[in-house]
């Protein structure tokens, strides 16, 4: 039997799979690749669906899960509208207070982005060591302003908000506290700490100032593998090359501190909290723009370029090839 790591699917094995599937000619966006939501033609408007479960931590999900599928909804241009929660809970480890406390996190993160909770499911189940929450987000769009992970075009220019890897700083954090404390000064760990909301795991706003503002050729959410996997994803989905300048990355300082002290590469660490954008250098233009006067941070860190060039990283004026077929950093602590 072939060894299965803990992380993504292979991308190639998980295609094979992928194209086997019935195909809906509703389903404007299927599965695929890369792909952050399906869509789903009503008509004017489309539907945008997607799900996702919180597996690595036992910490604020209520919050987590809510942001991490609206993020994807946000990146096919569709505004998230309703939530519904199927929450897992460990049959020694469960209290009334701590369901309240998720649920109190679900419900603030649903007020902030005017989203409504509309259903689910909750059970106490067998064998769990901690809870597991599965969202399922449902956002809507006009049928013309569907934004496709896989319409990358050459000659884009690739935008990049905030920072790489804010989701596995809080979470390392999250699970290394006691041991950070000794290594670490007062006010970094303060910051650590309050990452999930500052700057933010959620991506909403940036994608939906984009989408709805000037005319964006993919987007995409980079989580699982880090901005790597996250680029690499959308120029296979494009079917395009990217060259991205190492140099101009955004990594904050936190982040650098954490992957010092545990050997990680914060560019393939879970990444949710910033958006990756490729638009035409005009319309390029127009966003930075808006996200300046937005107070949303960000850098232009490379460009779409002929699929000849593959997929590279350009450091103190060296090229190399990389790929999305690698696991989390996260894997190499737990």
């Amino acid at each position: 039997m072939r060894k299965v790591d803990v992380g993504k699917l292979n991308p190639v094995f998980l295609e094979k799979l992928i194209l086997s599937l019935p195909q809906d000619k509703r389903v404007i966006v299927g599965p695929g690749i890369g792909k952050d939501a399906a869509v789903i033609d009503f008509g004017e408007f489309c539907l945008a669906v997607k799900t996702d479960p919180i597996t690595f931590t036992p910490h604020n999900i209520g919050w987590y899960v809510v942001n991490i599928n609206a993020n994807d909804i946000a990146c096919v241009g569709a505004t998230p509208r309703w939530f519904l929660l199927t929450l897992l809970l460990p049959q020694k480890k469960t209290s009334d207070s701590l369901i309240k406390n998720i649920l109190k996190e679900v419900t603030s993160a649903c007020k902030e982005l005017g989203v409504f909770l509309i259903g689910g499911h909750t059970e106490i189940t067998y064998n769990l060591d901690r809870p597991l929450a599965v969202g399922q987000m449902l956002g809507e769009v006009k049928k013309e302003r569907v934004v496709r992970s896989s319409g990358a075009k050459e000659g884009d220019i690739i935008i990049l908000t905030k920072g790489v890897a804010i989701e596995g700083t809080y979470l390392i954090y999250s699970k290394e506290k006691q041991e950070l404390k000794k290594k670490l000064s007062p006010q970094i760990l303060l910051r650590m700490e309050n990452l999930l909301y500052n700057p933010g795991i959620g991506v909403v706003k940036e994608a939906l100032l984009a989408s709805k503002n000037i005319k964006v050729h993919s987007m995409h959410d980079p989580t699982e593998g880090g901005l790597m996997t996250g680029l690499w994803e959308i120029a296979y989905a494009s079917g395009v090359g990217i060259r991205i300048e190492k140099e101009k990355i955004p990594v904050l300082e936190e982040t650098r501190v954490i992957c010092a002290i545990y050997g990680l590469d914060p560019l393939k660490l879970l990444a949710s909290g910033s958006l990756i954008l490729t638009l035409s250098p005009d319309e390029g233009e127009k966003l930075c723009q808006i996200y300046k006067r937005e107070n949303i941070s960000y850098k232009v860190i490379g460009k779409v370029i002929s699929p000849k060039e593959g997929v590279k990283m350009v450091e103190n004026g060296k090229e190399f090839n990389f790929s999305g077929n690698h696991k989390d950093e996260i894997a190499k602590l737990w």
